[in-house]
């Protein structure tokens, strides 16, 4: 009797044989490794597949490379194209700046030169740029731009060369026109000089050559006193300011310390103070037979008075030169004037601001005279000034000078206006309307010899009357 087998026992069997046909089956199989580290079993189709991707990516790598050499190396090509364009452009301006040089003073070989560089700079960039539109350049990058670096150095040289002799040409030049306006000033100072001595020296004191003491009338001190004193101490104001100007001196200050209320119509006539100011110093002590200097005296009387004393020592020391005077004794009563009154009327600051020393204080202190402009029309100012006391005493009656006040009512008895043309001239004063002349400050004093009254000059301002006020 056969026996019965459970239905559960082949179940179990069956499923036994599938599991051992699954183990068989991936013995087959191959064992590879994941990103993630988990061991995956990939059939060897698989495998084959992978290669061949790998061999895509290879190949698609090398293309990408070469594509990327080819790309760098135009770019060398067009900087090396870019540089050569440049340094032809700058070849081209080198040439153009010598051909304007060579224009002018006009050289002819130079000229057709630089045209013909001009030229053949302008045919190698359209070359290149045939060869840049046929994309047929033929350039080695490095080579290239070195050359074209070269090319463009040469030529920056060249056009700095060329500026560099336009700005010596222009240079001398400037020398040239230079040299020539200062022969024209030396000419036109020379020429001024000139005619200043004539005016100053001959050409007024000439007139006194044949004067003899009987003959001598109030006229000849009213000319001496305007056209060579006068004269004279204007030149030296002349200077004065001019030496304050160079040193930096605030003229409207300096004016008002000489004449604190003073006020002018012009800006020009700020030199009538300095002009108030040099009268006053060398005039002071005019009334005195001696100038009253101290230790100076009066020449002594001769022939039928002392007014011939003095008249005798006007033509004597007429026709020489205030260094011989001086030099020649130095300790006479006109050497003690001449020291006397520099001291007084160049204030020691304002020499050392002028010189930046003293040297020309010490010198005349101790009886030397120096030799500079400043001082030679100091002297030749002192000199005329002494022969003008000399001629005033030469009347042989008392001499007095006098100053009128400011605000004084203006007199033509007694005054004469430094400026009264321009006063009139400039519409300043209206005959038409009532106003009046004011006195604002005393230029040249006045003089009084005997009974004859000589005018003093007057700088005036006009005030509104007091009618016309009301």
């Amino acid at each position: 009797m056969d026996t019965v087998r459970p239905k559960s026992a082949l179940t179990s069997k069956s499923k036994l044989a599938r599991t051992f046909q699954k183990v068989i089956n991936l013995r087959t199989a191959t064992r590879i490794s994941s990103n993630n580290g988990i061991c995956l079993l990939t059939p060897q189709g698989c495998r084959v597949k992978e290669h061949e991707d790998d061999d895509v990516f290879d190949k698609s790598k090398h293309f990408d490379k070469v594509s990327e050499d080819v790309r760098a190396r135009n770019r060398a090509v067009m900087e090396a194209l870019v540089a050569k364009l440049f340094a032809g452009i700058t070849s081209i301006k080198a040439a153009y700046a010598e051909l304007q040089m060579a224009q002018n003073p006009y050289n002819g070989e130079a000229i057709q030169g630089a045209d013909l560089a001009v030229v053949h700079e302008l045919k190698a960039i359209s070359v290149l740029k045939r060869s840049f539109l046929k994309k047929e350049l033929d350039l080695s990058p490095q080579v290239t731009i070195m050359l074209a670096e070269i090319q463009e150095q040469q030529g920056l040289m060249k056009t700095y060369e060329i500026t560099i002799k336009k700005l010596e040409a222009e240079v001398d030049r400037k020398d040239s026109d230079i040299s020539e306006l200062r022969k024209k000033l030396e000419d036109s100072v020379s020429m001024n000089k000139s005619m200043e001595k004539k005016l100053n020296s001959s050409g007024s004191l000439s007139v006194f050559d044949n004067l003899q003491v009987s003959g001598l009338n109030p006229t000849h001190f009213t000319e001496f006193l305007n056209h060579v004193t006068l004269r004279s101490v204007r030149s030296f104001v002349k200077v004065l300011v001019r030496e304050m100007d160079s040193a930096n001196w605030d003229l409207d200050a300096a004016v008002r310390v000489i004449e604190p209320e003073a006020s002018f119509s012009k800006q020009s006539h700020r030199c009538l103070a300095f002009e108030s100011f040099v009268c006053k110093t060398m005039l002071e002590g005019f009334n005195h037979p001696g100038f009253s200097i101290p230790g100076g005296e009066s020449p002594p009387p001769s022939g039928a008075g002392a007014g011939e004393g003095f008249f005798n020592q006007f033509k004597k020391l007429k026709s020489v030169s205030p260094k011989h005077l001086f030099t020649q004794n130095p300790n006479s009563s006109f050497g003690k004037f001449l020291r006397t009154k520099y001291l007084q009327l160049v204030h020691a600051k304002m020499e050392c601001s002028f010189f930046g020393n003293l040297n020309q204080r010490k010198m005349v202190t101790s009886c030397g005279y120096p030799e500079t402009p400043f001082f030679a029309a100091f002297a030749e100012m002192a000199k005329r000034v002494w022969l003008l006391h000399s001629l005033a005493f030469s009347f042989g009656e008392d001499v007095t000078v006098f100053q009128v006040r400011k605000d004084s009512r203006f007199s033509e008895v007694y005054m004469e206006c430094v400026t009264q043309e321009v006063l009139f001239s400039s519409g300043e004063i209206d005959p038409n309307h009532d106003s009046e002349l004011r006195v604002n400050f005393t230029v040249v004093p006045g003089f009084k010899i005997g009974k004859t009254v000589f005018q003093s000059q007057v700088y005036l301002s006009p005030v509104a009357s007091p009618a016309s006020r009301r």
